[in-house]
Formats: structure tokens, sequence, C-alpha cells
């Protein structure tokens, strides 16, 4: 199971950050190549292993996050959210600041309302920047988060809930490897 995910994870180049081991995947920043079988195997991962009773959205930040989303959305006709890296000034709107391990930014939260049931999923959580920020905007609007799912887990990230991962990796300076699979 998760063969093509943890294949493309050992077989993928990593470059310093400054001082993170930063690694490059289709999954996660969309080059070299993303195969539709590679995002297929994630879909059906997370469709096996989230709470998708009564969801009415799909949330997903900018930008690594939007062709799992798409993918995951096609699978299940639940409707996507993303979460933008620009404001549009909507009604509504609300500002997240998000620090991950090496940026900072603002992202922005549009057609999420009061009382939808949400499903948050991304394609990896390292430090939790990125994924409290979310979840604090999404509570913000009133709206209930059912399940949080990442394909990656790096690091012991503490985001203030549960998270499921499809895989976990440790990254060094030459290498990924995939420690544990986590379905």
């Amino acid at each position: 199971m998760l063969e093509r995910l943890i294949h493309s994870l050992e077989t993928s180049p990593v470059m310093k950050r400054g001082e993170y081991n930063y690694f490059i995947n289709p999954i996660t920043d969309g080059v070299p190549l993303l195969e539709p079988a590679l995002l297929r195997e994630i879909g059906c991962a997370m469709v096996r292993n989230l709470d998708l009773a009564k969801i009415d959205k799909i949330v997903v930040c900018e930008a690594m996050g939007i062709h799992i989303g798409v993918a995951f959305s096609m699978m299940t006709d639940i409707p996507l959210v993303v979460v933008r890296k620009r404001p549009y000034d909507l009604p509504g709107e609300v500002a997240v600041h998000q620090a991950t391990g090496y940026s900072k930014g603002e992202l922005y939260l549009n057609g999420v309302a009061a009382g939808d049931r949400v499903v948050i999923i991304d394609d990896v959580c390292s430090t939790g920047g990125t994924l409290r920020a979310l979840i604090s905007a999404i509570e913000q609007v009133g709206a209930e988060i059912a399940d949080i799912c990442v394909v990656i887990g790096r690091g012991d990230a503490d985001i203030g809930r549960p998270l499921k991962t499809l895989v976990r990796i440790e990254v060094s300076e030459t290498q990924v490897r995939v420690v544990d699979t986590c379905l």
C-alpha cells in the first residue's frame, strides 16, 4: 500500500534552505512530474481513512494542497475551498498568519461559513504552523472540523487536535526515509 508515494519520497532529492533539509517531491513541490496514479493512490488512502460523514467542504491551502484537493474532491464529489495567499476582500474573508519551518506569510480563507462541516487536507506537516493557523481561521468562522489529514508527516508538530498522516518521514542532508505508514 502507498508504494508509489513511498518510492517518490525515497527517491526525492534533498537541498539545504538555511539550516533546513528541504526535500523536492511531486506532492510537495509539483516537480519534477506529478503522475495521476500517485494522486489517485493518495486520494484512495484518504477516502479510506477520513471521516466523510456529512462533510460540506474540503479545505486546502494554496499552493501544494490544491492538486491533492482537486483529486480528492473529484473522487468524493465534495466541494473544494482553496485558502489563498492573497486577499479578495470578500464578505467574511478571514486573514490567517502562517509560519512554517522556512517561510512566513498571510493566507486568506473564503467560502467557509458557520455550521459548515469540513475536512482539511494538505501535502505535508513539518512544524504545524500552516495547519494551526488554518484551524484557528475555520474555528473563527464557526465551522466544524471533522477531520484533518496530511500526506506526509515530518517531525512531531502539535496542532492541538488529532492529525492523520499517510506516511511519516525523516530527512537527512542526503535522503528521505519513510519511517512509518499510518494506515
